[in-house]
């Protein structure tokens, strides 16, 4: 009996121990597989760390060429605006020539300054220049600077005091009256009837007309330096009158600008030392003879 338990217990003792093992290398096992479970996690962390190195290569190549497409992007809007630019400076350039054009092709005026006006289109640069020097040969002829007349005597000197109508007759009383009414800053008032007087001798429609024009352009308009002074009345008689331009277009103001210079500045004019020194002048010759 004593034999046979005590085979029993090395029987058990063996068993166990041999269970042991067995777990212990279960154990072992298991933490081979966990060991190699960890090796692989770290060979797919690595691969994924590579992957994600060549990514980011990548991701450098594509935000390289974005900022090759924004920079090409850039450079061709530039060239919009660069192109818009040259075609806006294209169009004032040609805004400006066709207002040059419009502007010496122009040939209109403006009676009064109320009414509206038309143009007369010019058709080319001949018939364009021809009216400007037209222009400005009867306004040159209009106006000299003194009329031509011979040294005036002492009797017809004399002759002014006596009358405005002789003083305005003479051609010589005409050229000291001018020179005393440029003291006066009023010698447009000459020059208006000096004018209205030439434009009574013209015949010529045309001539006429363009005549009248310089006119009221010189001495009626109110934008002019020279405009002379004529009441309300005058004034719509002669826009009525410009409708249908005459000879006698001016009349009535010529006659208010005659009775003007009557009333206002040859009383003036009469005891001013222009007068009184032609009239010593004339005077000395005959004394000494």
């Amino acid at each position: 009996m004593g034999s046979e338990q005590m085979e029993m217990r090395k029987r058990q003792m063996s068993v166990q121990q041999e269970t042991g093992s067995t777990a212990q290398a279960q154990q072992e096992t298991g933490s081979t597989a966990q060991a190699q479970q960890e090796t692989g996690s770290t060979a797919q962390a690595q691969q994924e760390t590579g992957s994600t190195a060549q990514a980011q290569p990548d991701t450098g190549s594509t935000a390289q060429v974005q900022q090759e497409t924004g920079s090409t992007a850039q450079a061709q809007q530039e060239t919009g605006s660069t192109a818009q630019a040259q075609q806006e400076t294209g169009s004032t350039a040609q805004a400006q020539q066709d207002t040059g054009n419009r502007g010496s092709n122009a040939c209109c005026f403006c009676w009064c300054c109320c009414c509206s006006c038309s143009c007369l289109t010019v058709r080319n640069e001949d018939e364009d220049e021809r009216p400007a020097r037209a222009s400005h040969d009867v306004r040159a002829e209009g106006t000299p600077s003194c009329e031509e007349s011979p040294k005036p005597t002492l009797e017809e000197v004399g002759s002014w005091g006596q009358s405005f109508d002789k003083l305005m007759k003479s051609p010589a009383g005409r050229n000291a009256f001018r020179d005393f009414l440029r003291t006066e800053f009023s010698e447009e008032n000459m020059l208006f009837w000096l004018a209205c007087e030439e434009l009574k001798k013209e015949t010529n429609k045309s001539v006429i007309e363009e005549k009248a024009r310089l006119i009221y352009e010189d001495y009626i308009s109110i934008l002019s330096p020279k405009e002379v002074s004529l009441d309300s009345r005058v004034r719509e008689v002669i826009n009525r009158n410009m409708l249908e331009t005459t000879s006698h277009t001016f009349d009535d103001a010529q006659l208010q600008i005659y009775t003007l210079m009557h009333r206002d500045s040859y009383p003036r004019f009469m005891n001013s030392s222009v007068y009184k020194d032609l009239l010593q002048t004339l005077s000395e010759p005959s004394s000494e003879s």
